[in-house]
């Protein structure tokens, strides 16, 4: 039976780059700067509309476990692909980097793989349209019982809460993990989706999970409320409260005790990513056992790094960089 340190359940999908001036944004009634769900028509008119393409697997959860398993832990991703071009694209270059894709692309799947069409201006702004296809469609089917009982750490997508096979494959996941001794938690996502969801959402981290990961806007939308009476709320449901605040560093929030660790402030290239990242660092601290301080400045470096570069995904070798900043 395999073991994992880290299995994380998400959205699978194909990041789709190209290169295009204002012009052509206008042409195509593409607006500038935000990312928009699209349709499956609109997504093969843009997909069509695109030269030079760079296609990378996707998905934040994906991202992070990518990112995890970059520093050498064993991973897999629990996601859904459709057996099209995109789809076995996304499985094998998931297995070209270490990662077990557990889940075959699926054959007679009504909707394309997810993919999200991204173009980038002179000017360095990404305009992001994204069809979610086959990917929201994950359900306990998807989940093997082997996989989840069997991870150390489950990481779990927030945007796939959007669907109610969602929250049951996450509870069961959930439940599977901490039946095999392993530890289960959320990575918000976007403040919206809890605002669909919050009782939900709520319910699920009180009852199932051992951890919460989000950002400021995503912690404080749990309870409508400021970020310090979030984080006191949220702790008093959760063991583990993780907060990142922008240039105001992170807080941690576990066994009753808050911890700050501050961060060194960097002018991003794209910030694309930073979330994922610093959720890799920090989860990869704490499957190797270490203090919250220090889990949490991994995830600092690994978003620095990633906001260095265009893309979502580590181009350094994060274990040098831990080397030496003396955390490893």
């Amino acid at each position: 039976m395999k073991h994992y340190q880290v299995v994380g359940i998400g959205n699978a999908v194909v990041d789709v780059i190209t290169h295009a001036d204002d012009s052509f944004l206008d042409l195509m009634g593409i607006e500038k700067g935000i990312m928009q769900l699209v349709d499956q028509d609109r997504s093969e008119k843009l997909y069509g509309s695109m030269n030079d393409r760079l296609q990378t697997p996707g998905g934040a959860v994906a991202n992070t476990v990518a990112g995890v398993g970059a520093l050498g832990l064993q991973t897999a991703f629990i996601g859904r692909v459709r057996n099209d071009a995109l789809g076995r694209f996304y499985a094998s270059a998931m297995t070209d980097n270490g990662i077990d894709f557990v889940n075959p692309p699926v054959d007679d799947a009504e909707v394309p793989t997810s993919r999200s069409m991204i173009f980038v201006a002179p000017d360095g702004e990404r305009s992001m349209n994204t069809y979610l296809g086959i990917s929201t469609g994950l359900t306990s089917d998807d989940v093997p019982a082997e996989v989840a009982g069997n991870a150390r750490i489950m990481l779990l997508e927030g945007y796939l809460f959007d669907h109610d096979a969602g929250k049951t494959a996450f509870r069961e996941a959930a439940r599977a993990t901490k039946a095999g001794g392993g530890i289960a938690g959320i990575a918000i996502s976007d403040p919206f989706c809890v605002e669909r969801h919050r009782a939900d959402f709520l319910s699920l981290i009180k009852n199932d999970l051992d951890y919460v990961i989000g950002n400021q806007h995503e912690i404080e939308s749990l309870f409508e409320t400021n970020i310090e009476t979030a984080l006191e709320k949220t702790s008093e449901i959760c063991p583990m409260v993780v907060c990142t605040r922008s240039s105001d560093g992170v807080t941690i929030v576990t066994d009753g005790k808050r911890i700050d660790v501050p961060v060194e402030k960097v002018t991003p290239v794209d910030a694309t990513g930073a979330g994922d990242q610093f959720a890799a660092g920090f989860l990869y601290g704490v499957a190797t056992g270490r203090e919250m301080d220090v889990c949490a400045r991994m995830g600092n470096l690994c978003a620095a790094e990633v906001i260095s570069h265009v893309g979502p995904r580590p181009q350094k070798d994060m274990m040098q960089t831990f080397r030496s900043a003396g955390l490893v």
